[in-house]
Order: C-alpha cells, then structure tokens, then sequence
C-alpha cells in the first residue's frame, strides 16, 4: 500500500492539482486522465491480485480517496465508480464473462459503475421502475437509469431492475449491461453546476438482452447487497468530503500567515483563528465519525447508522466549513487557482450522493426510533 500510496500523490500532483480547475470550469473531465491513471495502477487498486489488482482494504481505500479528493472529489469518485465495478464484476461473475470486461477496465479502455437511481427514483432505491423479465435462461430489460457517474462515457454498469413489483425490494435483482450491445442508448449527460467532471449521465435500455452468466446478483440477494455497497459509499463519500474541508483550510492557513492587513498578518487575528479552529474541530468530529463507520464496515458489523451519521454530517459540515476557508481569504478566495469554489459544488453534489441527507435522517430515525 505504500507504493500505490506513494504512485497515487505523485499522480495526484502531476495530473490533479494542474487539471482541477479547468475540469470545473469545463464542466467535463478529461478521459485521458483516467487512462493516465489506470497506466499508473490506479484504476486496479481495488481488484483481486489474481486480476493483477492491489486488492487494498476498506482503510486504506479511504486513504486513497482522501488523497484524490483534497485536489478533485469528482475525479476520485468517477476513479472509484469504474475500479469498484471492475472489481466487483471480477468476483461476482464467472471468470469467461469476467474476462470480456474486467481487464479492459483495469486498462481505461472501458469505463462504468452502478446504476440504481432513476429519474423518478432516487434515494427511493426499492421504487426503481426498471423492469427485468424471464426470456428463456436469461432477461430482457426495458427502463430507464438516470443520474448515473460515468454515464456519459462509460459503458459498463452493473444495473438493478425489478423483476417482480409485487415482492417489492426482494424482486430486485442485478444485471450486467453491456453499453455496446443492441437495445442501450445513452441519455444526454446531466448539466450540473460544478458536478458535471463525474460523467454523471443516465441511458435507457429497450428490450436490452441478458445472458443467464450475467446475472451479478438474483432477486431476494441483489437489495441487501446493493445496502452494504451503499453503506460503504457512504463512508467513503463522508471521507472524501472532509479531506476537501482539511485541503481548504490548509490552503487558507497558508494565506493567512502571509497575508498582511493592518500591521500583521490575518493568521495573528482573534476572529481570524477563531474561525480556523471552528473549521479544524468540525473536520475533526467527522473524521471520528468516518473512522466509526469504517471500523464496522471492516468488522463485517451492521453499518447503517454509523454510516449515515458519518455522510450525513460531513456532508453538511463541508458545505459550511468550506464557504468559512473561503471567507478567511477574503475575495481572493474566489481565484480560481484556489480550490473553494469546485470543493464546494462538489460537496453539494456529494449531499445527494448514495442518499441525501434528508434520507440519512430518515435512515437514522427508523434505525434509533423504529
């Protein structure tokens, strides 16, 4: 893990730090960097060594995210997408269908993540529209799947349909979707302010052809799998947001020291180091709820609450303390050669991410009160 550690600060430097910015502007990511990054190893760190993977831990997935995020929270999370569905079709299907997928993926020649959320179906996972039915040994899909990361390019998703309305969640079961076969087409990519570098996009599929080796997960299995992976998206997305908060008040901590107003510097001012350590303790409290989270995802223990605890605060923290490290700077935190304005929108953009933060409320509130 120190190696890939060590390739992945490196990357971040030679391709993060100098792009970022101009991926927020652009309102697009570059394909080529994720290439970049899958030459490097990078797109490989979650597979089984057996796929030539680094196959690291829930831990240090974290710190991996964390280190991407404090220059681009879009690039790490569109990153992620693509190397946890590689892995996780690289130890769910069996290994001929794997193959036809798995390595171009670890290489960036085909990208792709999950699909659960439609149009009309967002955090209301088990109300997906999406239909799944029996033809012969395999299924024909026919629906549709919005706000999707990697979407707008990708062509790879491990997708969720109902087969059976009446069985509610348990009819749930989960599919592999071929963008490059008959009965897919692509949606137009999501204009999103600030959120548009994560591919975020959707496709509908007609009639769509599944071969029985496809199936990732059948009906009364794929639900309460897809809860554990979101459980951990949680986690890692509440980690992602308060490396972006550490990275900002590093920024304006920096600034401070130089910056001179009225006989010293900001840094030397009450108000100014008070507003710093408000920053510091929040980012504190929800790095202690990450670790909580974590701790029982790596346990195997029910997550749940420790999870949406964890996304549903430093979520909500991000977007305050990130707005603060701004203020410290005064306008120059406006500079686009400053990181606020994009760790902000892509702090919005996480609100809503693997469940907003009104459904962490309802999350909690049916897990403490019932």
């Amino acid at each position: 893990m120190t190696d890939l550690l060590a390739t992945a600060t490196r990357f971040a430097k030679s391709h993060l730090a100098p792009n970022a910015a101009k991926w927020a502007r652009d309102g697009r990511m570059q394909i080529d960097a994720l290439r970049d990054a899958a030459a490097e190893g990078l797109l490989a760190f979650q597979a089984p060594r057996d796929w030539g993977g680094h196959e690291i831990g829930f831990a240090d997935k974290l710190k991996l995210l964390e280190l991407f995020s404090r220059d681009s929270y879009d690039f790490a999370f569109s990153l992620t997408n693509t190397a946890g569905a590689a892995a996780h079709l690289a130890t769910a299907l069996p290994r001929a269908v794997a193959e036809r997928y798995v390595p171009a993926m670890l290489k960036g020649e085909r990208f792709g993540g999950s699909a659960l959320s439609e149009p009309g179906a967002g955090s209301d996972f088990a109300g997906i529209k999406t239909r799944a039915m029996p033809d012969g040994d395999g299924w024909r899909l026919t629906g549709e799947k919005g706000w999707i990361t990697n979407a707008a390019f990708g062509d790879v998703f491990i997708t969720y349909a109902q087969t059976d309305p009446s069985q509610g969640w348990r009819g749930i079961g989960c599919f592999l979707v071929d963008g490059r076969r008959e009965g897919f087409q692509r949606a137009n990519a999501e204009a999103l302010a600030g959120g548009g570098v994560i591919g975020a996009g959707g496709f509908k599929l007609d009639n769509y052809r599944v071969h029985a080796d496809e199936v990732i997960a059948p009906p009364g299995q794929a639900f309460r799998r897809a809860m554990a992976s979101v459980n951990q998206a949680r986690t890692y997305v509440a980690a992602m947001c308060v490396a972006m908060v550490d990275a900002s008040l590093d920024t304006a901590i920096a600034y401070g020291k130089s910056r001179q107003a009225f006989g010293s510097p900001l840094a030397a001012k009450q108000g100014w180091r008070w507003m710093a350590a408000d920053i510091a303790t929040d980012a504190e409290a929800a790095r202690q709820l990450v670790e909580n989270a974590a701790a029982k995802i790596i346990a195997n223990e029910d997550a749940a609450l420790a999870s949406a605890h964890a996304k549903k605060f430093a979520t909500r923290m991000a977007i305050q303390r990130i707005s603060d490290a701004c203020q410290l700077m005064g306008a120059a935190g406006l500079r686009e050669e400053y990181p606020f304005l994009r760790h902000l929108a892509s702090a919005r953009v996480a609100n809503y991410t693997d469940g907003s933060t009104e459904m962490q409320n309802e999350r909690i509130a049916a897990i403490i009160v019932g």
